[in-house]
Parts: structure tokens; sequence; C-alpha cells
């Protein structure tokens, strides 16, 4: 897992990372996301928000990591709600999570 969380960080160097609840809300909404992550450490409702976005707008869903482990992967506390705005960026992620997950 830490090749994702690695690479989410790059992204975040990069610019095309949104962090935060009201921004991804937003954001997915006017159909700047490609990726959302969303903690299972979040609330019940916030997951069920996101999911619901991620399938309503057609956005990639990723319901892994922990608060702390995002927070640290991106240079903050703790952070629930993670969204990348870059195609590509987002392929990668997903590609990186699937065959880690293949692997366990």
């Amino acid at each position: 897992m830490n090749k994702v969380l690695s690479f989410l960080g790059l992204t975040r160097k990069s610019g095309n990372i949104v962090i935060g609840y009201n921004k991804n809300m937003e954001a997915v909404k006017v159909g700047k996301i490609k990726l959302l992550i969303v903690s299972p450490g979040a609330a019940q409702n916030t997951r069920d928000k996101f999911k619901g976005y991620s399938e309503r707008y057609h956005v990639a869903y990723i319901e892994d990591f922990t608060p702390d482990e995002l927070g640290h992967a991106l240079g903050y506390e703790g952070i629930a709600v993670v969204g990348v705005s870059d195609q590509s960026m987002a392929d990668k992620i997903v590609s990186m999570h699937n065959s880690v997950k293949v692997e366990e």
C-alpha cells in the first residue's frame, strides 16, 4: 500500500489533489474529480454520500486507508476524503491499488 500512498503524495505535489469534504463535494458535482478516496474511518454518512456521488457522476472510488495514512501521505493531520483531478494519475492510483489488493 505504500506505493499507492507515495504516488498520492506525488499527485499532491503536482497540484492534482482536492482535500476535504466540502471541496470534494463541489468539485465532483462540476466534473473536476476523476477519483475519490474515502477513508473507512470517515463517518458512515460521509462514506455513503461519496459512494453515491461516485456512482451518479461516474467517478472511480476507493474506500481504503486510515485518515492518518492519508494525512501523512499528503502532509496534513487526518484526512477522510481526497479527490484526484487528473485522469491519468487517477487511473494509475486505481491500477496500483487493485494490483496491491490482488497480492494481499
